[in-house]
């Protein structure tokens, strides 16, 4: 027996939650186990942390050619964060959804709606959160990428953030990172399977009845 390949259009995958909940270690979890997914590398004017690779995990460009790209309409998706940009350059992710890749995005609310309004057929979107506002605090702090203010101004904003969960097609709440990983394959599966998503079945079909 044989597997049947039907030509698939690719989706993009959204992950969106307060920082601290998760949505980071879910992205990159999923990228290492499911080979059809490329990550969408935003621009950003943000510094470049010591950890961070140009082009690997950020596209870091001053704030005149971030600018720029926004007044040609080369974003799909931008928004401010803490006093910096950060955007989707539009070209590479319509290629990877031609080509039946899947685009995996680590943005915020304000990028989901954008993304939405362009592309609402494309899209899935799914909000990670925190089992609670205990446990954000504790995480934010653990992982000692901020310092003390910085963390207090990331748990005033996520109240904010939280508040646009019903915005979004799923919700998980990640109180175990393995038991949240496989809801999201699940729910990436189901997407996979939508015949409208499935761009090949028409001929498929006609191929059957012939």
């Amino acid at each position: 027996m044989t597997l049947t390949t039907i030509k698939r259009r690719g989706m993009m995958l959204v992950l969106s939650s307060p920082s601290g909940a998760g949505k980071t270690t879910l992205a990159k979890r999923l990228l290492e186990t499911d080979s059809n997914f490329t990550m969408s590398v935003s621009v950003t004017t943000r510094a470049r942390r010591a950890s961070e690779v140009h082009g690997k995990d950020y596209y870091f460009i001053a704030p005149s050619a971030f600018q720029e790209k926004v007044r040609r309409g080369e974003l799909l998706e931008h928004a401010t964060v803490f006093g910096n940009s950060y955007g989707t350059p539009r070209e590479p992710v319509e290629e990877a959804l031609g080509q039946g890749l899947d685009v995996l995005f680590d943005i915020d609310w304000q990028g989901t709606q954008q993304l939405k309004e362009k592309a609402r057929e494309d899209v899935v979107s799914i909000f990670i959160l925190p089992p609670s506002r205990l446990e954000l605090e504790r995480r934010l702090k653990s992982r000692g990428l901020d310092a003390a203010d910085v963390v207090a101004q990331r748990m005033a904003k996520a109240s904010g953030e939280i508040s646009h969960w019903a915005e979004y097609d799923y919700v998980v709440v990640n109180d175990d990172v393995q038991a949240a990983e496989t809801k999201i394959a699940f729910i990436v599966e189901a997407e996979r399977l939508k015949r409208a998503r499935q761009t090949g079945l028409s001929e498929f079909v006609r191929e059957l009845m012939a």
